[in-house]
């Protein structure tokens, strides 16, 4: 999930104090040195990440390191096992389960959102009869981001709103009726504008269409099949499973204090961010969806058709779910990134899903991801 705060596009979060670097030793198999790797990792301590750690995998084998701190208080390391809340890498979940669902017939992407969700997409302009299930999956819907409405900024995602508000449960029908407080963004089709009420609606959509939560579909779907054993859906669970790190938040003020923000009530990413996984899960899964595992030809191809975005910093493009990033040497990687709380987290893989690269900073006012992934694959 990504929200709108005076941090810019970057998700509030909570910091620690800075500590030295704990670097761990590369880990399991592999022949690469993976130094370029390593050395933006240590960057991204160095510049005030609490911790990171990261778990790539290639034709040589895994290899995991870590580094910096999951507890400031303690100064206990990261671990390279550790899980954690990855935020809108939900949406190439979600994304998925809707591109099997279409490959059974059981929908079509260009069926209109109010076809499954009649009269739930209305109000200030909006229209589920003129949206496509497609346009959800894109972000071309023009649907208003629920999480850049002010007050939902302010309870959530300042000091004082996350300290009274941060267990509350909020239903997927709530944050829809948010984002319908507020005008369209643009017409259905005609431009790009990154939305998390887009993927609640999806989440919405499955459940209609399966009778089934897009939780459900999720582990019955791809984290069972796949062994994702560090993956889970929390609903609204406000703890963290083990191993995992502390995660911290500056909030609105990134030379502020850091606050420790573990413990949070999901429910307020929905189907649009509340997943929690490790590093190993990320890799496999994105290994195997961009390898062919996941989804039929077709409908990975249009998982892969993209879109401009706008005033993308690197070029990226945006698909079903999916951002396709070319690097500066030439090699293109797909996935997605994802925040939340205290929580900053990096998926990719190649096109053919044999290397990928899963990382997390356990803080969310700063760290260079863009560094990593290109000391990585270049």
């Amino acid at each position: 999930m990504r929200v709108r705060t005076t941090l810019g596009t970057a998700l509030v979060g909570a910091t620690a104090l800075l500590v030295p670097a704990a670097l761990a030793a590369p880990a399991v198999a592999g022949t690469g040195t993976h130094s370029a790797t390593r050395k933006a990792v240590e960057a991204a301590v160095a510049a005030g990440v609490p911790g990171v750690t990261v778990t790539a995998k290639d034709g040589h084998g895994t290899w995991s390191t870590t580094a910096g701190v999951g507890d400031t208080g303690t100064g206990r390391p990261r671990s390279t096992a550790d899980r954690y809340r990855v935020g809108s890498i939900t949406k190439t979940f979600v994304a998925t389960v809707l591109l099997q669902l279409e490959a059974e017939g059981r929908l079509s992407l260009d069926d209109t959102v109010d076809r499954w969700l009649p009269g739930v997409v209305s109000g200030h302009g909006h229209d589920g009869r003129r949206i496509t299930v497609r346009q959800l999956l894109n972000h071309t819907s023009g649907i208003h981001n629920y999480t850049e409405d002010e007050d939902f900024d302010r309870d959530y995602f300042t000091k004082d709103g996350f300290d009274r508000h941060r267990y509350d449960t909020v239903t997927p029908r709530a944050l829809v009726a948010i984002a319908m407080r507020h005008e369209p963004d643009f017409a259905p089709g005609t431009s790009w504008h990154y939305s998390n009420t887009n993927y609640v609606l999806a989440g919405m959509v499955i459940e209609k269409v399966t009778g089934h939560s897009y939780a459900a579909e999720i582990r019955r779907r791809v984290i069972r099949p796949l062994r994702l054993t560090g993956t889970s859906l929390p609903g609204t669970t406000v703890t963290m499973p083990q191993p995992s790190s502390n995660s911290y938040s500056k909030f609105t003020d990134p030379k502020g204090p850091t606050y420790d923000v573990t413990n949070l009530n999901p429910s307020i990413a929905s189907s649009a961010g509340e997943m929690i996984s490790d590093s190993a899960d990320l890799d496999r899964f994105y290994g195997s969806l961009l390898g062919g595992k996941l989804l039929p030809p077709h409908q990975l191809k249009e998982m892969k058709t993209t879109v401009a975005v706008k005033d993308a910093p690197h070029g990226e493009r945006y698909g079903l779910g999916l951002f396709e990033t070319p690097l500066t040497c030439g090699v293109v990687v797909w996935g997605h990134d994802g925040g939340i709380h205290g929580s900053a987290s990096t998926a990719v893989t190649t096109a053919d899903g044999r290397h990928s690269l899963a990382f997390n900073f356990n803080g969310d006012w700063t760290g260079d991801a863009q560094a990593i992934v290109e000391g990585e694959f270049c």
